[in-house]
This record gives C-alpha cells, structure tokens and sequence, in this order.
C-alpha cells in the first residue's frame, strides 16, 4: 500500500478526540499489510474536524487457541483503559465502534519517527538493537541471545528509556503476549506509543516480550505510585471495573486485579516464569 496523506489533528481535547474517533465518518484509505489481522487506515470526520486512524473490525480476526473469550478489539480497547488510568497515556486514543465492516476498535494513527543509526553511527535504532559485544553499553539493557546466522550470536538489546520502562509495567499489568519491537512507535519529542494489543488480559501468564531488560530490578517510586492507584480503581464497583467489565470476562478482571497485586507486593519488575516463550516471535 503506497502510504495515502496522513492528517494530522489539531489541538483537540481529549474528549474531543474520543468522539471524532467514535462517531466520525470512517473512509477506508488503504489496508496496513503484512498484519495477521484485518488492519485499515482510515480517517474519521465529525463537525469539521478529521484525523486519520486504524480500524480494525473483528470481522477480520483471525481466531486464536488461547483466547476462546471475548474479541482483540475489545481487548486493545481495556488496555487503552488501563493505559489512561496509569496516567502515562502510553497507548494512542483507543474506542470501540461500528464501522463499514461492523464492529470494531479505532484508534488515532501514529506518524513513528524514523528510525537512525544512533549517535555513535553503529546501526543502533533508538530503541532495539543486536550487539555483538557481551554487556549492553551505556544507555542500554540486555534481553537475551539470540542466533544471527553461520552460528553466530548476537546481544538483544533495549533502550534504558523511562518511556520504555513505563511500557514494561503496563505490559506486565495488562498481561501482553505479544510486546515486539514493532508495537513500539517512537513520536516526537521522545515520547512512545504502545500498538497492537489484542492478545491481552488473559487469567494465565501470558507475558512476552522485548522490554526484559528491568527484569528483577526494583520499580522506580513513580511506578509503585502508579500500581497503588491501579489497586485503588480496581476495587468492585469503580467507574473503571465498570468500564471494563463491559470488554473483558469477570475472570481476566480478577486476574488483573492478582497482577497488580502482586506487582505491589514485590515491588519488583517481573521476571520470565520459564511456563511460556518469553519472547515472542519474530521479535519485530
């Protein structure tokens, strides 16, 4: 798909957002490929107002083993919801709505910067990188080994980034199964933006991903913050438990309530359970 205009918003509310995204027209402009789910870029107008935006109806799902209950789309629509209620707005602005193909999630496009070649020009992206020396550097945390071909290995690296160690709470919070390098979008001003989070808030351990690198360390005093808060609007009969009661199943609420829980009582980030892949795959 040769990459259509992309509209950007004007300063709009976050209210304001939620209702284009919501109730705007939705027009198709291209499909995004290469996803295994229907993904379409499209723009939704309301009252004079555009922005482009992903659609992605769960007409076009493809069904899952170890999902048998509710929808992707509802799902990435929780995890905007958590996201909103760390207060760290990691994820795009996220609804879920009817669209030309039915019901599905919306949520507002992201232009990524492009990535570079990092300051020392040894092919490094800004956030993940293969290294082949044995300890990460400076600015850095290693994940793992992983093959590079000819019996080579190669260090897997992230960014030690406050955005991306953000991320890894979230994503141990919502349970995400699927945290690959291209979930994560890089916007200006140093901000990152978390994508494609439908395999989320399953009751069992699902935890994959990239983001490792904090793994047993301690959470820093802005995230014990966060998970309390979480605990607190967790509680039966919040606005929030309310909300998402209406997209994911009373068990996998429960299960988020055990995460957080425990989160908040090690205080530490989690570290791999060695009962399921760590890393998902292909990592990108």
């Amino acid at each position: 798909m040769s990459a259509p205009e992309r509209i950007p918003p004007r300063s709009l509310t976050g209210t304001e957002l939620a209702t284009v995204l919501a109730e705007g027209r939705l027009t198709v402009l291209g499909q995004v490929r290469d996803a295994s789910n229907a993904v379409l870029h499209c723009t939704a107008a309301h009252l004079g107002e555009q922005v482009t935006c992903v659609y992605k109806p769960v007409a076009g799902e493809q069904p899952l083993w170890d999902f048998p209950d509710g929808n992707l789309a509802r799902r990435e629509v929780a995890a905007y919801e958590i996201s909103e209620a760390t207060g760290w707005g990691l994820i795009p602005p996220t609804v879920l709505r009817d669209g030309p193909y039915g019901e599905g999630m919306c949520q507002l496009w992201i232009d990524a910067e492009p990535q570079d070649d990092g300051p020392d020009g040894d092919g490094r992206s800004p956030l993940l990188a293969l290294v082949e020396d044995e300890e990460p550097g400076e600015g850095w945390k290693a994940v793992a080994l992983a093959e590079v071909g000819e019996g080579r290995t190669a260090l897997l690296v992230h960014a030690d980034d406050p955005g991306l160690r953000r991320m890894a709470v979230l994503d141990a919070v919502i349970n995400n199964g699927d945290r690959k390098g291209g979930h994560l979008l890089p916007a200006p001003g140093g901000r990152i933006y978390g994508i494609d989070h439908g395999v989320t808030f399953h009751a069992d351990d699902k935890l994959r991903t990239l983001l490792w690198g904090w793994a047993g360390e301690p959470l820093t005093a802005e995230a014990v913050g966060v998970v309390d808060r979480l605990a607190a609007g967790l509680v039966p009969g919040t606005a929030l438990v309310t909300r998402l009661g209406e997209l994911i199943t009373a068990a996998e609420i429960e299960a988020l309530r055990g995460r957080v829980a425990a989160l908040r009582t090690s205080g530490r980030h989690p570290e791999p359970s060695g009962r399921w892949p760590a890393i998902p795959w292909p990592p990108v």
